[in-house]
């Protein structure tokens, strides 16, 4: 009985010992810990609402950028123009940038063919934008020129593009090789042409056009029968 009494007295002191321990380091870390607590709430509830006012402001861009595509869809180029053009100002996300795209192929639908090039070629330059769109860009500039500049123009928005492992080289080629060919430069316009035809991952589309190009430049340089 003597024992029993002595074991529940040293669990009553023990116990007692430890709840005078976690009282003291509770005075100690309480404030801490709460603290602590309080910053993980605010800090979760903070970047759901972040996250909220990110979507929300992405879904409005995105529903700007389509009502835009709609007018321009419908002909109505001017006002489908002035909303791109709010959208590049105050859009969010990727969509400043698609808007940019969106209204410099508007003015080369109009016919504005110099303010066209002069949107595609800005955007070329712009290193805040994506790569990728950058090189889109100095393509579209590079075919506009095709027409409306000189085969040194169209070499200064895309023969970068045009080497081995590019994206785009393709695309850069063909506007290079019908470029070379309005000047008149037969045989540097069969140059990118062939560079074309022998590049075995050539959208077929592009080789099957490439290869005409050559065939016409083989049939203009026979001699007339």
């Amino acid at each position: 009985m003597a024992d029993q009494q002595n074991d529940s007295f040293i669990r009553e002191v023990n116990e007692e010992l430890r709840s005078e321990q976690m009282r003291r380091v509770w005075k100690r870390f309480g404030p801490v810990i709460i603290g602590l607590a309080v910053l993980i709430v605010l800090g979760t509830a903070g970047y759901r609402v972040f996250e909220y006012w990110t979507d929300d402001r992405a879904s409005q861009s995105g529903d700007r950028f389509l009502a835009a595509t709609r007018l321009a869809a419908d002909g109505k180029n001017d006002e489908a123009l002035t909303a791109l053009t709010a959208l590049e100002k105050d859009g969010y996300g990727a969509y400043p940038v698609l808007a940019r795209l969106r209204a410099a192929t508007l003015l080369a639908q109009k016919g504005d063919a110099k303010a066209a090039i002069e949107a595609f070629t800005a955007i070329g330059k712009d290193e805040s934008v994506p790569q990728v769109i950058r090189d889109v860009a100095h393509v579209r500039a590079a075919f506009l020129l095709i027409d409306n500049g000189s085969y040194d123009a169209v070499s200064a928005e895309v023969e970068s593009l045009a080497a081995p492992g590019r994206s785009l080289r393709n695309s850069a080629r063909e506007a290079l090789g019908l470029a070379a060919y309005k000047a008149g430069q037969m045989d540097k316009a069969r140059e990118w042409f062939e560079e074309i035809t022998q590049d075995s991952e050539a959208p077929r589309n592009v080789a099957n056009r490439a290869q005409i190009m050559l065939d016409n430049i083989t049939a203009a340089g026979k001699p007339n029968s």
